[in-house]
């Protein structure tokens, strides 16, 4: 057997698992907002944590959602993490009764630059590796640092060939 590219190592995410996995995690996030009450709004980071977020604002009935678009991967290489769109400056406040939510961590970067914005929120993802786990407060599943997520919305429908090949 010949060595695989890390890409290679794939852990494939349906739509049925990934809306399992933000309702699980909307079950262990309620009444955990502070003071053990509910939480003032849910901010997605862009795009992967959409489809989570949106899942866990319908799950716990919050209504205000919003947005923070950080760009920290190129393709499949990662680069330096920077925001390109924020979230409503008087809603955040320093993150107080705020939860965002990614849909995976994984060095840790981009939860990094968004926990020095928002010291008081509460991080949120569906997936966690190893070197990110200490930047969120709460995840679903862990996986190993090696194995690359494909999202649904990453994938298309083809055909694939075989496992033993064609005669």
């Amino acid at each position: 057997m010949t060595d695989r590219l890390p890409h290679e190592k794939g852990f494939h995410v349906s739509w049925d698992q990934i809306h399992r996995d933000s309702r699980a995690l909307a079950w262990r996030l309620d009444g955990r907002g502070p003071d053990g009450g509910g939480w003032r709004a849910v901010v997605a980071i862009t795009r992967g944590g959409m489809a989570p977020a949106m899942i866990v604002a319908r799950e716990l009935d919050i209504r205000t959602v919003d947005t923070i678009s950080v760009k920290s991967y190129d393709h499949q290489s990662q680069s330096e993490a920077v925001v390109l769109k924020a979230p409503d400056a008087e809603m955040m406040g320093d993150g107080t009764g705020i939860l965002v939510v990614d849909d995976l961590v994984d060095s840790g970067k981009t939860l990094e630059l968004v926990r020095k914005l928002y010291p008081n929120a509460h991080f949120a993802t569906v997936y966690a590796k190893p070197k990110g786990e200490p930047q969120v407060d709460t995840f679903i599943t862990g996986v190993s640092q090696d194995t690359w997520i494909f999202f649904p919305w990453d994938m298309a429908l083809q055909y694939v060939e075989p496992y033993r090949g064609r005669d």
